[in-house]
């Protein structure tokens, strides 16, 4: 052991930091945090854990729209035309 040790790079908190997650502060209507929390507790989850997977699912996930009234009658009118002797 040496007499001396120089602490003065020397960093606080854990060893080794994490990587690929950082620590934030937001602020969330109520009622949504409460739904988070519901619905973690059922899954078996933390409900942090459930907030970043929903942002993860609506950002990163291709954006895919709903299929509307208008965009199924088209589609169908197309196929019926091409399958019509």
């Amino acid at each position: 052991m040496r007499k001396e040790y120089d602490f003065s790079k020397g960093k606080r908190g854990a060893v080794i930091s994490s990587k690929g997650k950082t620590r934030i502060t937001i602020y969330l209507d109520d009622e949504i945090l409460a739904l988070f929390r519901e619905q973690a507790e059922t899954a078996g989850i933390g409900y942090q854990t459930l907030i970043n997977e929903a942002l993860k699912k609506h950002l990163l996930l291709p954006n895919e729209q709903p299929l509307t009234q208008g965009d199924l009658r088209r589609i169908l009118r197309e196929e019926l035309s091409v399958r019509s002797p």
